[in-house]
């Protein structure tokens, strides 16, 4: 009887085991986030899943100048909207100058006369991101000053 008990629970965790292991086509990295339909700005993409917090953004455009902070809250963890953003905007034409990651993570993008900052936000059940979308600064030389005597 002890051998028949022990020969269902090997058959069990046999089936158990083979059922945990990936399928072929999975892989084990965060399921990749696909682009949203409902943007604000045809250059600058938005991942699915997340809601657009009216009451929190604003944005401004004239034919030269675009200026926008534009909230979203959603489910997707933050570490699949990082690399979401990683890898959509430079399909858009933006240029990533560097990231930020201390439990909120920061992308800095620029193109052209813009700039773009992107700061993902984990919260308890939820992730919220910002897009801040500005007029690029340029820097400009400043002539040396000679010390007064």
């Amino acid at each position: 009887m002890r051998r028949f008990f022990l020969f269902v629970f090997l058959i069990a965790l046999f089936f158990v085991g083979c059922s945990s292991f990936p399928k072929e086509g999975d892989v084990s990295s965060p399921k990749i986030l696909e682009p949203s339909s409902h943007i604000k700005f045809a250059d600058i993409p938005i991942p699915n899943g997340f809601k657009f917090l009216h009451q929190e953004s604003y944005a401004f455009q004239t034919n030269n100048i675009r200026v926008a902070v534009l909230k979203y809250s959603g489910r997707p963890d933050a570490e699949r909207v990082f690399l979401f953003f990683k890898e959509q905007m430079p399909i858009y034409g933006w240029n990533l100058l560097n990231t930020i990651e201390y439990g909120t993570r920061l992308l800095n993008f620029e193109k052209e006369n813009e700039s773009c900052i992107i700061t993902i936000e984990p919260k308890k059940l939820s992730t919220q991101f910002t897009i801040s979308l500005g007029v690029k600064q340029t820097m400009q030389k400043k002539e040396e000053k000679k010390p007064v005597k």
